[in-house]
């Protein structure tokens, strides 16, 4: 198992700080919401900080499976 970062896409107000942080974790949508690109793909420490800075804490961390 390995830790992810994901979106919730239903609180996300699209503001943009997660991708100003992370651009390789991060990208804005064409509905103006953030998703993850890639949930492990920057260090670890960028990541928290893009979900310490969330100002409605839509980004958390998840479990995923590693094959």
């Amino acid at each position: 198992m390995s830790k992810g970062a994901i979106v919730d896409e239903v609180t996300c107000i699209g503001c943009g700080l997660c991708v100003q942080l992370c651009p390789k974790v991060f990208a804005m949508q064409d509905d103006g919401k953030s998703k993850v690109i890639n949930p492990t793909g920057d260090e670890e420490g960028n990541i928290q900080g893009a979900i310490d800075a969330c100002p409605v804490q839509a980004i958390t961390w998840t479990e995923e499976k590693t094959a």
